[in-house]
């Protein structure tokens, strides 16, 4: 297994995001391309850079009065994953007892964390929030981000102690302390990720910020936008006449791996199943990405109650909310639904489902092709994991979901 001290960081092809685009790992790659032929270069590649003000906050703050612990949360993207950071917010409160917690993170992502009564302050990545952080102070960084601007950001801002990933000389990722190197190594190495992780996503950001893993709750917060679409579902629900459990059917995947999103026929075959024996309201979500696949849908079965794929992300939360059972892919609302509570059946395919935890509230679909996961944007096999996927499969765990809820009207 690839070793932290074996990773080439002088190499032109190291990302620090994923393997490189030869697959390979570093050590014995015949493929290394040195940036650098200096001696004290390639010694100091995998250390971290500082920016010389950063450089100047190397060691514990010495401020007057003391106060409460000055804490920046860098986590900009994926959504999902800015979702899920928030499950660190406790177990920093449990370390730092009235710490003040700054969080950047993509302006896409700011509903996310706008309503979170953990983050005193929240600012949207971009060039005024990097300059004017430059010029403050923090007691603790934690920077969870491999992107150039991120990485660069927590190399410039001044901070006593720096957790998480660091930028190299060549602004790529290494790792500020010894116990961020496992996440590193995680995202470089196939074999580790695919194969032989266990460890949940929040447990290893806990790993790397030092704390105390207790299986921490994501952290979701309603705003008034979302409360009013909640009732607006309500009422297309009471309007439909039908029963009284609340089945989401979210089709999307996200932008990025779209091998990751089920089929049409293998919703349509479930919608089938599900009209037949659930008895239930079945409420179509999707983004803009699925317009034409809802449209699709909802012209095949026409008992649905359509949510609109136009919704904004707070009105999203709304529509999630009035769910009490939700079926999604590996996607931003499979994390709405596990912060809002609600019963959810997650079906991975291209995606690892180790690193999910849905806190004993659903089930997950794992497909069971040898080559899964395998994180591809594109995939040409005939057929792939998704479209071998049967609607009587997800069915199945939809009614143990129900009959739970049933006994537990909790869940």
């Amino acid at each position: 297994m690839l070793r932290f001290e074996d990773i080439k960081f002088d190499c032109a092809l190291y990302n620090g995001y994923k393997p490189c685009r030869h697959g390979n790992e570093c050590a014995g790659c015949p493929y290394y391309e040195p940036l650098t032929n200096d001696p004290a270069e390639k010694a100091a590649a995998g250390a971290p850079f500082l920016a010389g003000t950063a450089q100047a906050a190397a060691t514990p703050s010495s401020r007057a009065g003391g106060g409460p612990c000055r804490i920046l949360i860098i986590k900009t993207g994926a959504m999902g994953d800015v979702l899920r950071t928030t499950t660190l917010l406790a177990p920093l409160s449990r370390a730092y007892p009235g710490g003040h917690v700054t969080w950047v993170t993509n302006p896409s992502a700011v509903p996310l964390l706008i309503a979170n009564p953990r983050i005193g302050e929240l600012l949207a990545m971009g060039g005024e929030t990097c300059r004017a952080l430059e010029g403050r102070e923090f007691d603790l960084l934690l920077n969870f981000e491999k992107e150039k601007e991120p990485l660069a950001l927590a190399g410039c801002v001044r901070a006593a102690r720096r957790i998480g990933f660091a930028p190299t000389r060549w602004n790529t990722p290494t790792v500020f302390n010894p116990e961020s190197r496992y996440a590193l190594l995680l995202g470089i190495s196939n074999e580790l990720k695919f194969r032989i992780n266990t460890k949940t996503y929040p447990e290893i950001i806990c790993d790397m910020a030092c704390l105390e893993y207790r299986r921490d709750h994501y952290v979701l917060c309603l705003t008034d936008a979302s409360g009013v679409r909640r009732r607006e579902i309500g009422a297309l629900i009471k309007a439909s006449g039908a029963g009284a459990a609340r089945v989401g059917l979210n089709t999307g995947c996200g932008a990025v791996f779209r091998t990751k999103q089920w089929t049409l026929d293998g919703w349509l075959e479930l919608i089938g199943i599900l009209l037949e024996r659930a008895g239930a309201n079945l409420l179509l979500l999707g983004g803009k990405a699925e317009t034409e696949l809802n449209r699709r849908i909802l012209e095949r079965a026409p008992g649905l109650i359509d949510t609109g794929c136009g919704n904004t992300l707070e009105q999203f939360f709304g529509i999630v909310d009035a769910c009490d059972l939700v079926i999604t892919s590996d996607s931003l609302a499979m994390h709405i639904a596990i912060a809002l509570g609600k019963h959810t059946v997650a079906i991975f395919g291209s995606t690892s489902h180790v690193e999910v935890d849905l806190y004993d509230q659903g089930e997950k679909i794992v497909t069971d092709f040898p080559c899964s996961p395998c994180y591809l944007k594109e995939c040409f096999k005939d057929p792939t994991c998704m479209m071998a996927l049967r609607g009587f499969t997800v069915a199945g765990a939809v009614m143990r979901g129900l009959a739970a809820a049933s006994r537990n009207p909790a869940v």
